[in-house]
């Protein structure tokens, strides 16, 4: 199902009672809200949790108006959910919800009472950077990909046939992903295995765009990536079984310091992580297609990975 918030939150910045209509906004949806701000931004309870909202209600949102005013950005969605739902082979309900964020991730996947949900926070999507929202300046043709990445990731955490580890991680949270305990429980090989098939399915979904903007990369920062290839895939080797929130800020986060990114003596890119997690899943796709590798385990693409490259396995 598609929810747009969108009006509902230009509502609350129109009205002369900014705050307070924001904190019913809120409490309106707050079954959802609550899991974004707890997995993208910050405690919704805490104290600086009213500067967030403050600051977001002061923007300058001239870029947004312009935005809505030229694109249908529903049917954008909609035509790129659709295809999704083919492609993917989508086996559970599901929520899409366009939306005004906080100036965190310009898209996402939630899991809430085992129900999956994305979010697009479509100030990110305005073809301008913003530093009044912090939005990426984003050109809104990129929409289709990232529904379809975030999509991807509910396919492998709810489909009633997903062999995924974070399935498990989800069903042992009572149906609720939470980004930090999956960050800090699943294997490094999970996580990127999980973001690496959602770069194949974003160019399975919406093919077209050039290859860095599937990672959200700067062309420099991908190319930078094919250059350090085989380096980092022999780099990341050992830390592949381990676990740890250190492994996905170092590999999956951006703004982490260059000390973080240290890799057997080398500072690598920010987020390389999607890169690795791409190039390791690129042998399970090619042999069972898209929508079965979403549901494979990590095992299965290792697996995949050993017999594409001729090795042998007992």
């Amino acid at each position: 199902m598609l929810i747009n918030l969108v009006p509902e939150f230009l509502d609350v910045l129109r009205s002369p009672h900014g705050e307070s209509a924001y904190r019913h906004y809120h409490d309106t949806h707050r079954l959802i809200l609550d899991a974004y701000w707890r997995n993208y931004v910050l405690d919704p309870d805490s104290a600086p949790a009213a500067e967030v909202v403050r600051h977001a209600l002061r923007a300058d949102r001239r870029d947004l108006m312009a935005l809505l005013a030229q694109v249908d950005v529903e049917s954008v969605v909609e035509e790129a959910v659709e295809r999704a739902r083919a492609t993917l082979r989508l086996d559970r309900a599901f929520d899409v919800y366009l939306m005004v964020g906080m100036g965190a991730a310009n898209a996402g996947e939630l899991v809430v009472n085992g129900r999956g949900a994305i979010f697009v926070a479509l100030e990110h999507f305005t073809g301008k950077v913003n530093p009044d929202t912090y939005g990426l300046g984003l050109s809104p043709a990129l929409l289709p990909l990232w529904v379809a990445h975030e999509l991807a990731h509910v396919v492998r955490y709810t489909s009633p046939v997903s062999r995924s580890d974070i399935a498990r991680l989800v069903a042992e949270a009572h149906g609720y992903f939470d980004c930090w305990e999956v960050g800090s429980r699943a294997t490094l090989r999970e996580q990127l295995v999980n973001e690496g098939l959602a770069v194949h399915a974003a160019q399975a979904v919406a093919p077209g765009a050039a290859t860095a903007d599937y990672f959200g990369y700067p062309r420099r920062q991908f190319q930078r990536l094919r250059e350090l290839d085989a380096f980092l895939q022999r780099a990341v080797r050992h830390e592949l079984p381990q676990s740890g929130l250190g492994l996905r800020l170092r590999y999956l986060s951006g703004g982490v310091s260059a000390t973080a990114r240290l890799v057997s003596g080398r500072v690598i890119p920010e987020r390389t992580g999607y890169y690795l997690g791409w190039r390791m899943t690129e042998a399970i796709v090619a042999e069972r297609g898209i929508a079965e590798a979403l549901r494979a385990s990590a095992t299965d693409c290792q697996a995949a990975e050993e017999r594409a490259g001729g090795v042998r396995t007992a």
